[in-house]
């Protein structure tokens, strides 16, 4: 079973602050990201410099328990790495890597195999592990990450990639209709779909993304 005691500790920031869950920008699909994500996020205001992006792995750009890059979603995978290459790109998911479930590793292994990008080996599930991801970022300077205003969340769940993206002070990007059927989804994914737009009638926007690191 895989338990996420993050997102359950963290259901009472969501109550007491509802637009933690909401993200910056929505597209259908993996393959509706623009790339450079910079374009998701810049107005005629306002220009977002994009230096790093974290992927959720399930229902993002592959099926739940695959490995592998689904089929359709390769190119604008490879486009991604090609825009963020070594460790600007980030998997971070609370299958593989998640230390709780992944106990030996052996899926972050195979994704990393299988994506040719780096998985995050994290203590504590989304939205929780904001720490440990900055922590990689400080430990690598070569992505020129000073802030978490330059990083990017991609995922398809609104109280774990979304509400990561906001404690983390980033930019979330949410994928709402992922790869696997809207009848095959969770009781909770399916909810999320009209939770975001509820919330978004009542007047609630997502926060800013906050300054540099400190």
């Amino acid at each position: 079973m895989n338990l996420n005691l993050s997102a359950s500790l963290n259901i009472f920031k969501l109550i007491a602050k509802p637009s933690l869950c909401l993200p910056h920008a929505t597209v259908a699909t993996f393959d509706d990201l623009p790339v450079p994500l910079n374009k998701a996020f810049s107005t005629k205001d306002r220009q977002v410099d994009i230096k790093a992006v974290v992927l959720d792995k399930d229902d993002c750009f592959a099926y739940p328990e695959r490995n592998e890059i689904y089929e359709p979603y390769k190119h604008r995978f490879e486009a991604l790495r090609a825009a963020y290459p070594g460790r600007r790109l980030l998997i971070v998911s609370n299958t593989a890597g998640a230390t709780s479930y992944d106990v030996n590793g052996k899926l972050a292994s195979e994704v990393q195999k299988g994506t040719g990008v780096d998985v995050l080996p994290h203590a504590v599930k989304k939205p929780g592990c904001g720490d440990e991801i900055l922590a990689y970022f400080r430990q690598h300077p070569e992505t020129g990450v000073t802030s978490p205003n330059q990083i990017a969340i991609v995922g398809d769940r609104l109280a774990t990639d979304m509400m990561l993206a906001n404690m983390m002070g980033s930019w979330g990007v949410w994928v709402k209709d992922g790869v696997v059927p809207l009848e095959q989804k969770s009781i909770f994914s399916r909810i999320e779909r009209k939770l975001a737009p509820y919330l978004l009638s009542r007047g609630y926007s997502a926060p800013g993304p906050s300054s540099p690191f400190e």
